[in-house]
């Protein structure tokens, strides 16, 4: 059995649902394939349940010191069953919603395992999808563009295979009915240190093992420091530059001992739990591509700046082609994916314009190239760098920690980076990320009235520091 649509989205993330919507709301019929449930990562194992777990931690943490604010709240006390019972009833609300999207935008879907195969009676080239549905029927769908949107998982250490136990990644940290004792969390990037905020603000003793020089090192040194030092004012440990030596994990009914080597000195840590977070590889096997001429580079699908892979015809967004491996870079690639599909001009995708956000304590959001990334293209720059504590709504809001930091280049005067680390600031950085897009100086930035008091003030005020121009600070 078979059916003709003219677009075809395997897998149902972010990434692909998006590509459905927007190529329907381009006249097309569209259908999406998708083995497990609507929402993918994002909502069902990423950002919706792990930002609802850092609020409840935000505010527990907020809980505990309202003596500051001159609130007595005596016998404070965490729940995690109900925080747990919140982040479920979230996620459900949500996947309700997109399933009624999917209905309001006439996108069909079918739920099952598919298969991209080669040419075939159903179509003279590559890009059918072969479903096996749950009753075990097979379903051919021939698509006139195929959209390749499988997403990602948790990347495993050899020797450190998570056992769902002693030794968790981050979807399985997601399921804990109980929070741990004590937890050491391997690798210090977006996830991990995501991870260690939240497990330290929920009282967990945390230790973070990272293998590169510091924190986040994708990110600002300036900003990975600030990091650092904050997290280590709350009770984290933290150990850069330090390699896992897996052959000696020892794992207990209740524990795990890991040893690392950290400038040619080993040690023992010993925690309840070890938590996995180093990276993420893409979902590409066993869904067909030995028979098309789809190329895979590093482990994911290559593609050119329109989401095309080496047949024009089958495109690829989201975790799957690697990159920024953000639910918005999907998001915005599933988008362009469809729209390159339906024949219309689309908007290059741009890596450094994409924004970064890490939803720590303080959060850190970015976007463009850090410092020094500039000035190894050659560009002399010109920086400046405010601080929260000078802030009437920082103090306020009893948040003072961090900085903004705005980078620009001196010939043209054009923003090149901005990053933020601070209370509440993935708030408000898509201003800076439409600064960039539309090629601002800071001078133009400065010069948008911010409102009195808000947090966002501080982003025009760095902005006239970088010419040394800063009013308030």
């Amino acid at each position: 059995m078979s059916q003709v649509f003219d677009t075809i989205v395997l897998g149902g993330g972010i990434g692909g649902y998006s590509a459905a919507i927007r190529a329907s709301q381009l006249g097309k019929t569209v259908a999406i394939v998708e083995q497990d449930k609507l929402g993918g990562t994002c909502l069902h194992r990423g950002c919706i349940p792990s930002k609802a777990l850092l609020r409840s931690a935000e505010v527990y943490a907020l809980m505990k010191e309202s003596d500051r604010f001159g609130i007595q709240a005596e016998a404070v006390r965490l729940d995690y069953a109900k925080i747990s019972d919140r982040k479920n009833s979230i996620v459900d609300q949500l996947y309700q919603g997109l399933q009624f999207l999917m209905k309001k935008n006439k996108i069909t879907v079918f739920n099952g395992k598919g298969r991209i195969i080669g040419p075939s009676i159903f179509s003279p080239r590559s890009g059918t999808v072969s479903v096996e549905q749950e009753d075990g029927e097979i379903l051919n769908l021939v698509p006139d563009k195929l959209i390749i949107a499988t997403g990602s998982r948790p990347r495993t250490l050899p020797g450190l295979e998570t056992d769902g136990v002693t030794v968790l990644n981050s979807d399985e940290a997601l399921q804990l009915e109980a929070l741990p004792a004590s937890a050491i969390i391997i690798g210090g990037g977006v996830i991990g240190v995501e991870w260690a905020s939240m497990l330290s603000d929920f009282g967990v003793e945390v230790t973070i093992v990272e293998y590169a020089p510091r924190l986040l090192p994708s990110e600002d040194e300036d900003v990975s420091r600030e990091l650092e030092k904050l997290l280590k004012k709350r009770g984290v440990t933290i150990y850069t530059g330090a390699k896992v030596q897996t052959e000696s994990v020892v794992r207990g009914a209740k524990q795990v001992t890991i040893s690392i080597e950290q400038r040619e000195t080993t040690q023992e840590l010993t925690a309840q739990l070890a938590l996995v977070c180093v990276g993420r590889q893409a979902n590409i096997e066993g869904i067909g591509l030995q028979n098309t001429d789809v190329k895979v580079e590093n482990g994911f699908i290559k593609v050119n700046e329109d989401m095309q892979t080496a047949e024009l015809h089958i495109y690829a967004v989201g975790d799957c082609i690697g990159g920024l491996q953000l639910a918005h870079a999907a998001a915005h690639e599933g988008i362009a994916a469809a729209e390159h599909g339906a024949g219309l001009p689309t908007h290059a995708y741009a890596p450094h314009q994409v924004p970064r956000c890490v939803y720590s304590r303080p959060e850190i959001a970015s976007i463009g190239y850090t410092e020094r990334e500039a000035r190894e293209q050659g560009r002399q720059v010109k920086t400046a760098k405010l601080y929260f504590q000078g802030l009437g709504k920082a103090r306020v809001l009893g948040e003072t920690d961090g900085f903004v930091k705005v980078v620009a280049d001196e010939e043209s005067g054009d923003i090149v980076g901005v990053h933020m680390i601070g209370a509440h600031v993935t708030d408000y950085i898509a201003e800076a990320a439409l600064a960039q897009l539309l090629n601002a100086t800071p001078w133009e930035v400065g010069q948008t009235i911010h409102p009195h008091p808000t947090l966002s003030e501080i982003l025009g005020e760095a902005m006239l520091a970088v010419d040394g121009k800063s009013i308030s600070f």
